[in-house]
């Protein structure tokens, strides 16, 4: 799935590149949430119950590229975000693999939720996104092996968090339409949910056996431009930051801080995670050891990284935030990566932080519903199930 790299000199460059630019981002404006909008955070309940869960539970089958399993993760999505009338794409390309010098069929899978002033015809390159990322497609060996933390509960999380904030983004931009504010409504972002086909190796991990649905959409991105005069001269320019969600739903967790350029963003979410704690809305527990511990770190190893589907963004320039547990959960690649070696606790917790995540970057606490909007919130979930 993901290998340990020396970095070549040219993505050092372009990481030393970024790092000059990063200040911009770090020190714009944050909408930190209050201790009663954090309460407000709706909870994923039991959706991403592995035995139980609508949004988990069809993603537990082994999910290799181009066969059944595949589609119906696929079927899943979409079925999923048609219901939150998100706008749907799909990159359905081919291209031969380590063990086929006959074309094999990918599918990668977006879906945007977008400023409704920002829909109309030649729009695409006036709106900047975060983009949540995570791959849907599991390792072809062992057979029948599922990957539950690699990566079928990410994508589940990232789903809930589409859905946990749905409504309170819908709610925001109604409000900016009847202020009419043409400034804040030309700088307003939209969210982008990305999930990749073909990250993991058909044989061993190569450059070429390995990340094919991010590599063929980042050099597709790069390479297709928006109309003359737009902000965003490409689809790749547009990503404001991408969010690599990978190896989460293992007990205790660690996920360091990997990245100089972007670190701004784990302290926004490590503070949450800290603060989550402290209120006892965490189902891990108040003492639990932290998921995201680097919140002080100073020094960032250089040439060595992780390597993931973000690698082809990495080098085209794109910010990276990539949430990865390091040391490995111990089922990595193994059939023990199912849903019965999953902590239910900590993959609620991890939907849950980058809920708070997703809130505060987009300023929602406003129109973030008492009723977690049909679904209960973290402080009132109790024995509620989301079923």
């Amino acid at each position: 799935m993901v290998r340990i790299m020396k970095a070549d000199s040219s993505l050092t460059l372009a990481c030393s590149l970024l790092a000059a630019f990063s200040f911009v981002t770090s020190v714009s404006a944050w909408n930190k949430l209050s201790d009663a909008g954090l309460k407000k955070i709706p909870s994923p309940g039991d959706t991403l119950n592995p035995d139980l869960g609508k949004l988990l539970k069809p993603l537990l089958i082994p999910r290799v590229v181009n066969t059944e399993g595949s589609r119906k993760a696929l079927q899943h999505f979409t079925n999923f975000f048609t219901d939150l009338k998100w706008s749907l794409n799909y990159d359905n390309f081919s291209m031969p693999t380590a063990l086929s010098s006959d074309p094999v069929p990918f599918s990668n899978f977006w879906a945007t939720l977008d400023p409704p002033w920002k829909q109309g015809e030649n729009q695409e390159g006036e709106i900047g996104r975060l983009v949540l990322v995570a791959h849907y497609d599991s390792k072809i060996e062992p057979a029948g092996f599922i990957g539950a933390t690699d990566s079928a509960a990410p994508c589940a999380m990232i789903m809930h968090i589409a859905k946990s904030i749905d409504k309170a983004m819908r709610r925001k931009w109604e409000k900016m339409q009847k202020d009419g504010d043409e400034f804040e409504m030309a700088d307003e972002q939209g969210l982008m949910v990305l999930l990749l086909d073909g990250e993991e190796a058909f044989k061993w991990w190569t450059s070429t056996d390995s990340i094919y649905g991010a590599r063929h959409l980042a050099e597709k991105w790069e390479t297709t431009m928006h109309a003359a005069h737009s902000t965003y001269k490409n689809h790749l320019s547009s990503i404001n930051l991408f969010v690599l969600l990978d190896l989460l739903g293992a007990p205790v967790p660690r996920v360091p801080s990997y990245f100089r350029t972007t670190h701004w963003a784990y302290q926004h979410m490590a503070d949450l995670e800290i603060r989550l704690r402290a209120l006892e809305l965490l189902e891990s527990g108040k003492d639990h050891a932290l998921f995201l511990p680097d919140r002080d770190k100073t020094e960032f190893a250089e040439g060595l990284m992780i390597e993931d589907d973000h690698i082809p963004f990495l080098r085209k320039g794109v910010d990276i935030l990539h949430l990865i547990a390091s040391p490995f959960p111990s089922v990595w690649h193994t059939m023990e990566d199912d849903g019965k070696h999953l902590d239910k606790q900590v993959v609620n917790d991890w939907a849950i932080i980058v809920s708070a995540f997703v809130a505060e970057w987009y300023g929602l606490e406003p129109y973030l519903a008492d009723n977690g909007d049909g679904m209960s919130t973290i402080s009132k979930r109790g024995n509620k199930t989301e079923l």
